[in-house]
C-alpha cells in the first residue's frame, strides 16, 4: 500500500469520530427529555389529588411517552457509538445492561420501529382517554392510521431481516 492509500485509509477510518458531535447532541436531547419528564412528574404529583381518574391516566401516559422517547434515544446513542465510533468492551463495565451492547443495524431498526409504534400507540390512547374534550374524529382516525402504518412497516422490516438472515445462513 502506498503512502497516498494509507493516508486516505486513515482519513476514512478516523472520519467515524465525526459522528461524536451527533451523539453528544443526542445526549443533550436525553437530558432535555429528563427535564421535561421531571417537570411533568412534579405537575402530575402536585395536581393528582384533584384530577379525575381519566385525566390522571392521561398524565401517566404522557410520562410513559417521554420514557419511551428517552429509551429510544438511549438505544440510538449506544448503538451509534458502538457501531460507528468505537466498540464497547463489557468487561470494562461489569454493571452494563446486557441489551445495550452488540445492537446491530437490523436489531436497531426493529427497536426503533418498535419504539415508534409504542409511542404512537400511547398517543392514540391519550387521545382516546381525552376524547370527551377533543372529539375530532378525523384527527383520531389519522392517529390510528399512522400507528397501523408504523406497525405494518415494523413487521415488513422484521420479516425482511429474518429472510435475509436465513438466506445468509443458507449461503454459508
Amino acid at each position: 500500500m502506498n503512502r497516498f492509500e494509507r493516508g486516505f485509509d486513515s482519513i476514512v477510518f478516523n472520519s467515524r469520530w465525526l459522528a461524536a458531535p451527533f451523539i453528544l447532541g443526542l445526549i443533550l436531547g436525553l437530558i432535555g427529555l429528563l427535564y421535561k419528564f421531571l417537570v411533568k412528574l412534579v405537575e402530575f404529583v402536585w395536581q393528582l389529588r384533584g384530577l379525575p381518574n381519566s385525566d390522571a391516566l392521561v398524565s401517566v401516559l404522557g410520562l410513559v411517552d417521554l420514557s419511551l422517547a428517552a429509551n429510544l434515544t438511549l438505544i440510538v446513542i449506544w448503538s451509534s457509538y458502538e457501531n460507528f465510533v468505537r466498540p464497547i468492551d463489557p468487561s470494562d463495565h461489569p454493571d452494563m445492561p446486557h441489551g445495550l451492547t452488540s445492537i446491530g443495524f437490523s436489531l436497531l431498526k426493529q427497536k426503533l420501529l418498535g419504539s415508534i409504534v409504542a409511542i404512537s400507540a400511547v398517543h392514540v390512547l391519550e387521545w382516546f382517554m381525552d376524547i370527551d374534550h377533543t372529539a375530532d374524529t378525523v384527527t383520531f382516525a389519522w392517529l390510528i392510521g399512522t400507528m397501523i402504518a408504523f406497525a405494518v412497516v415494523m413487521l415488513v422490516v422484521a420479516a425482511a431481516d429474518r429472510m435475509s438472515e436465513a438466506r445468509a445462513r443458507a449461503d454459508h
